[in-house]
């Protein structure tokens, strides 16, 4: 008892009621890496002249930077184009509670694909695969090739997601085709605020006409993830900077579709994981508790069926 609170009781006006602090919604953070470039071989990410990220980035460094915030789970997203690092990741994985999935990295286009996605499948928490502009592969590009969409269809029939990688206007087009082809497949966009819409009308146009076809589609998720990035140079930290940009998604894909994403360590380029994360749970409550549970890790559930490991994570209820 504080001695102001001892001085209310002596004067017989009671004990006085402590506000306590809001209870936080449990958060699924989505969109994590793991990487360390302590390792013998290197590490392909992050660049040794990257003085932010450059530095291991494990689970028990996540763990101590979330403390407190409400994260009690996440997804890694594999930031290695080498096979043997979806297995590293897995590894690591294992050794921490809170890493509750993984999202490998495989290419579609590969004649061994089925059988290394089986080979990773056999982990439970290796919940899909990230495929896009990324490791110079294209999801738009990869419709040439019958076996990308042979073995996106073999992805969809395991139950597991996609990722796509670093939208921009022709991956979203290509995610409108791929959804017409594969409609079984679950597909999670990452990035999408920062995409900023093109400057010329007719593909302005055209990028929109994307991103409100998509929302038509239930099996289209998105992450609310690189929130705080650079415009013009310059990184905002206020959150009516990004409101318009965010409501504008929150119209076309609903309470029902989007998901928690931090992208760090990668988001430590534009603010620390406390504030960018604070932002967003600001834009987020604003909405009613059950629209902040369904954002926060009901939804990621659906999108990704993770691996509930820890007494702390919400249960699962996904099919």
């Amino acid at each position: 008892m504080t001695r102001r609170e001892w001085l209310a009781c002596a004067l017989g006006a009671g004990p006085i009621a402590l506000a306590k602090p809001p209870r936080l919604t449990p958060a699924i953070d989505t969109h994590i890496h793991l990487f360390d470039t302590r390792r013998a071989q290197g590490v392909p990410w992050p660049p040794k002249d990257d003085r932010v990220l450059y530095r291991p980035a494990l689970p028990p460094r996540y763990r101590k930077l979330t403390a407190g915030l409400g994260v009690v789970g996440a997804i890694e997203v594999e930031c290695s184009p080498r096979f043997e690092d979806n297995q590293w990741v897995l590894d690591i994985a294992a050794q921490d509670s809170i890493v509750v999935g993984t999202v490998g990295n495989l290419d579609p286009g590969q004649a061994d694909f089925a059988k290394r996605l089986e080979q990773l499948h056999r982990n439970p928490l290796f919940r899909g695969i990230r495929y896009g502009n990324l490791w110079g592969r294209s999801l738009a590009d990869g419709f040439s090739k019958p076996e990308v969409i042979s073995n996106l269809k073999f992805l969809a029939n395991t139950g597991l997601a996609m990722d796509t990688a670093n939208p921009d206007p022709p991956l979203l087009a290509a995610v409108v085709r791929l959804t017409d082809q594969v409609p079984s497949l679950r597909v999670v966009i990452d990035h999408l605020p920062q995409l900023e819409p093109p400057q010329d009308m007719s593909a302005r146009t055209a990028l929109q006409a994307s991103l409100l076809e998509l929302g038509k589609r239930p099996q289209v998720y998105v992450k609310m993830s690189e929130v705080l990035h650079p415009v013009g140079g310059r990184v905002h930290y206020d959150l009516d900077f990004y409101r318009s940009r965010l409501d504008e998604i929150w119209d076309i894909f609903g309470p029902d579709r989007l998901i928690y994403g931090s992208d760090w360590p990668n988001s430590d380029h534009s603010a620390p994981l406390r504030q960018e994360l604070r932002v967003v749970r600001d834009y987020v409550h604003s909405k009613g508790a059950p629209v902040t549970e369904k954002f926060f890790w009901k939804n990621s559930i659906i999108a990704y069926r993770w691996i509930k490991r820890a007494a702390s994570q919400p249960a699962s209820t996904a099919p």
